[in-house]
């Protein structure tokens, strides 16, 4: 839910709330504003309503379908297999909900191109498929654009969801043969250092006897 408040006087404030974001809000008269735009500049440069009320239709299609692909992808990151399932039945209902609009604007865009004067299989079965397309074209490049732009967590990094990066024991799987072999020598020296010490023999003990005396 969105917000909105009001400064009245010096001790009142009044708070208005509204359905959805604020941002999503301004994106769809972002998408309407193009949409008419786009169609007074072609029917002024045409005189043609069948092509301006269609690529009008189109581009304000495209703009919305490209809106509600950022949602959805923003919709399905915030989900994983620990979500709860109150979160989760709500997510189903935003889903539902945003899928009846998108299915409203395509048939919106249609039944308008459809009931333009003009007839002829162009204008009959051909340009009511425009807004559609561009739709689901603009659908589809937001989530492609949102995925290449996401940065997601390397697969070795997690055993399980929300796990936390476990790092591997053995550090020598990340190193070159020549490196690989150098750990490996100083594992060697390390190893005859330490049995040195534990082995000190019978001079070491002499020396211990007589510092004690």
């Amino acid at each position: 839910m969105g917000q909105m408040i009001r400064q009245i006087g010096p001790n009142t404030t009044r708070y208005y709330w509204y359905p959805g974001d604020r941002k999503e809000w301004l994106r769809a008269l972002l998408a309407v504003g193009t949409g008419g735009a786009v169609l007074g500049l072609t029917y002024f440069l045409t005189r043609s309503w069948l092509a301006a009320t269609t690529l009008g239709l189109t581009v304000a299609s495209g703009v919305a379908g490209f809106n509600f692909g950022r949602r959805d992808l923003a919709a399905a990151d915030a989900l994983n297999a620990r979500t709860p399932r109150r979160d989760a039945a709500s997510a189903v209902g935003r889903a539902s909900w945003r899928g009846f609009a998108q299915g409203a604007v395509v048939a919106l865009g249609t039944l308008i191109v459809v009931h333009l004067p003009a007839t002829g299989f162009a204008a009959d079965w051909l340009l009511p498929l425009a807004p559609g397309v561009a739709f689901g074209l603009a659908w589809q490049a937001s989530l492609v654009a949102g995925r290449l732009s996401h940065e997601s967590s390397k697969a070795t990094e997690f055993a399980g969801p929300d796990a936390t990066r476990r790092p591997d024991p053995d550090a020598t799987r990340r190193l070159d043969p020549d490196q690989t072999r150098s750990v490996d020598a100083d594992r060697t020296r390390r190893a005859d250092s330490d049995e040195t010490l534990s082995h000190t023999g019978p001079l070491a003990e002499a020396t211990e006897d007589v510092r004690r005396s």
